[in-house]
């Protein structure tokens, strides 16, 4: 990919769309309009339905497909990398600076390049199950340390393999949308036997990435670990909800439920593995090394610089809280891939697998408040004004990621979402 490559569309310097990045989403651009596929450029989106009934889709893969023309890009994700790659490549070629077929083409210009401001950004896919892992060893001796202790932070099968659970996909939400505080039994209050049904106390964010899967595998089959990335369709920011305190309570013996099913927030914007192929770096070393169906020839991650910011009701401003690193993660999405089909699990177009919680080596790079906050027993300062140990109703919790390249970024844009007080008990 080309440092220097350049598109006639205004691309402002700093911007997290230029034409090195070209990431996938879904959008309506007007009130009461079908929704459809796009990608971003400058403050633009382009109408990927506009140039596909063109016919500017006009190589082998994608001339007589109609996945541009639907309300999702699960259609789209399932044609697999070599469709993903020829969409990359045209749409390159369209938006560069010297090619005239769309440039100079005033009409079809004007319908298919629309201001980002116009447009409402929906869920990109149809998700169809949701997995959430526990990848980072900085996140999981923390909370091992805080519940258990140093010496038994981490369980006995955490360096041996990538742990998950399957998560709710019906309350995954779109950047932007509101999170209603949610209510849920917890444990007995001191002195007393019985457990409370309240609104939750100690609400959470988790600093997380998610991948969309594309191709999947039939049931009773396997992905390879190496032959994983051609299942990934691209990454987004994930925030992963949490109220501790229901958590707390009712995670024994299953492990989470209504702690995190109130609501999962995405980014808008998928970013290509070939979007992100500058960013590759090695990944951790796993000692002791994985299993074989785990070890992969070539292991690498990507240097993904994350930020999470909390704007408190009222306040104009955010206060950075956490800066971490999508590199910081012991076990790589090949490995989650691989390993969550090992059993012969099928997987899905538009399945949604997510990190967990991205903690870094040091107290700045915390993924989450009960880690900041080491679970309540230490005050965050927030720098414009206030303190947290958890989030309070009206705080927004603000998501970025960019990666900085040879004169270019690629953004992920922002992955936000508003705490709305609890519904009256």
């Amino acid at each position: 990919m080309a440092s220097s490559m350049k598109s006639f569309v205004d691309v402002a310097p700093g911007s997290q769309f230029p034409i090195q990045n070209l990431p996938f989403g879904v959008f309506r651009p007007s009130s009461g309009a079908t929704p459809r596929p796009g990608v971003a450029i400058g403050d633009s989106v382009v109408d990927l339905s506009v140039l596909s009934d063109a016919g500017l889709f006009s190589g082998p893969l994608l001339s007589n497909s109609t996945c541009f023309s639907q309300t999702s890009l699960n259609a789209f994700m399932a044609l697999g990398r070599p469709a993903w790659k020829e969409a990359r490549v045209t749409l390159q070629k369209l938006l560069s600076a010297d090619e005239p077929t769309l440039r100079d083409n005033d009409e079809l210009r004007s319908k298919a390049i629309i201001p980002m401001s116009k447009v409402k950004m929906e869920m990109p896919a149809v998700i169809g199950d949701y997995t959430d892992f526990f990848s980072s060893k900085e996140h999981a001796t923390n909370t091992g340390t805080i519940f258990r202790s140093k010496e038994l932070a981490l369980p006995a099968n955490w360096l041996h393999v990538p742990i998950g659970y399957h998560g709710r996909a019906s309350s995954v939400v779109i950047s932007g949308t509101d999170i209603r505080r949610p209510r849920g039994q917890t444990a007995p209050p001191d002195g007393k036997k019985s457990p409370e049904f309240k609104p939750s106390a100690v609400l959470d964010f988790e600093l997380e990435m998610a991948v969309f899967a594309g191709p999947g595998n039939e049931l009773g089959t396997t992905v390879s670990v190496d032959d994983a990335p051609n299942h990934i369709f691209g990454f987004v920011i994930m925030n992963d909800w949490s109220a501790r305190d229901i958590q707390k309570w009712e995670y024994v013996p299953l492990g989470p439920f209504l702690g995190k099913s109130f609501g999962t927030t995405i980014s808008p914007w998928i970013v290509t593995l070939e979007a992100l192929e500058p960013f590759i770096c090695d990944a951790p070393v796993q000692d002791p090394p994985a299993l074989p169906y785990l070890t992969e020839k070539k292991r690498f991650t990507y240097d993904i610089p994350l930020q999470v910011a909390i704007s408190p009701e009222g306040e104009s401003k955010a206060s950075v809280i956490c800066n971490s690193n999508f590199k910081y993660l012991y076990w790589t999405v090949c490995q989650q891939l691989a390993h969550h089909t090992s059993n012969g699990c099928n997987l899905n177009p538009g399945d949604l697998l997510a990190s967990g919680t991205i903690s870094g080596p040091d107290s700045g790079s915390m993924g989450s408040l009960l880690e900041q906050s080491w679970a309540g027993s230490k005050e965050i300062k927030l720098e414009h004004g206030g303190i947290r140990k958890f989030l309070k109703d009206g705080d927004k919790v603000i998501m970025t990621a960019v990666c900085q390249g040879d004169g270019f970024c690629v953004g992920f844009g922002e992955c936000s979402g508003k705490i709305l007080p609890a519904l009256p008990m």
